[in-house]
């Protein structure tokens, strides 16, 4: 039985190749370099995620706690909401309002799921993040940052407006 040889293996001399160009750079460019490819190569999560009307109501007198609403939508993948924090508050959490005997509960939530081409509504009497232990009354046409967490898409920042809610269907101006 016969076996095919392999052709021998070619050398490549030192800054002949395709990274050629690259060698005469400092390390710390190449090294950037390297990483901008790579943020190219996997664009972030985070740009199928949209956020619409981030808004929260006036706190009122000393009112410890408060709320942002807001809407997300997103074109990637589903999603989930997992977390939120803002700067405001010593402590933010996912809740959810729901009547029960005709009375009003309000829970935490371990996630709120988002869906591809669907809003999801974070709106009063509904899913809200809630902001405990505020730092100082929310107040009207204050904006504060809220970073929220997603379990794929990371970290999105939008910026809150303090305000009074719009009239259903306006656009508040």
């Amino acid at each position: 039985m016969r076996t095919k040889c392999r052709p021998p293996c070619q050398a490549v001399a030192p800054g002949s190749g395709a990274m050629a160009p690259l060698l005469g750079l400092p390390a710390m460019k190449r090294i950037a370099l390297a990483a901008c490819a790579a943020l190219l190569a996997f664009p972030a999560l985070a740009a199928d995620i949209k956020i619409d009307d981030a808004w929260a109501r006036p706190t009122l007198g000393q009112a410890r706690n408060g709320a942002a609403y807001l809407t997300i939508t997103t074109t990637g993948t589903a999603d989930r909401l997992v977390a939120a924090s803002a700067p405001v508050a010593g402590k933010t959490e996912l809740h959810t309002m729901t009547m029960n005997n005709n009375v009003m509960q309000m829970r935490p939530v371990d996630a709120i799921q988002v869906t591809p081409g669907t809003e999801v509504k974070l709106q009063p009497g509904g899913l809200h993040v809630m902001l405990l232990d505020l730092k100082s009354p929310l107040k009207m046409g204050d904006k504060f940052p809220l970073t929220l967490k997603f379990e794929r898409g990371g970290e999105v920042q939008v910026q809150v407006e303090v305000r009074q809610p719009r009239a259903a269907g306006g656009h508040g101006h």
